[in-house]
């Protein structure tokens, strides 16, 4: 059986300066949400990487849910951020590395 993880890059705009409290307020309680629901794997900001953010690694029914999750995130919704979805399939022991 196939298993996938979806990553989604939060890519800074032009207004990502102008973020307030409020705002990252807001962009954690997604994450609370995310977390809650059972869609959360793992989050977190990247250092040296000018222009991106942060990612999260969902786990989604479909990269459409996948999507939906990330276009929901308040730095995207209120136009300081952009998001870039992509599918990873999992490698693991249980499926032996995809070999």
């Amino acid at each position: 059986m196939e298993k996938w993880l979806y990553v989604c890059l939060i890519e800074k705009n032009k207004s990502y300066n102008r973020v307030t409290k409020a705002v990252i307020e807001r962009h954690v309680a997604h994450l609370q949400e995310l977390d809650d629901s059972g869609h959360l794997e793992l989050t977190g900001v990247f250092k040296g990487y000018p222009g991106v953010a942060g990612m999260y690694i969902l786990k989604a029914e479909s990269y459409e849910e996948a999507q939906e999750l990330c276009q929901s995130e308040p730095l995207v919704m209120e136009g300081f951020a952009a998001c870039k979805l992509k599918a990873l399939q999992v490698a693991d022991r249980e499926n032996h590395y995809l070999l």
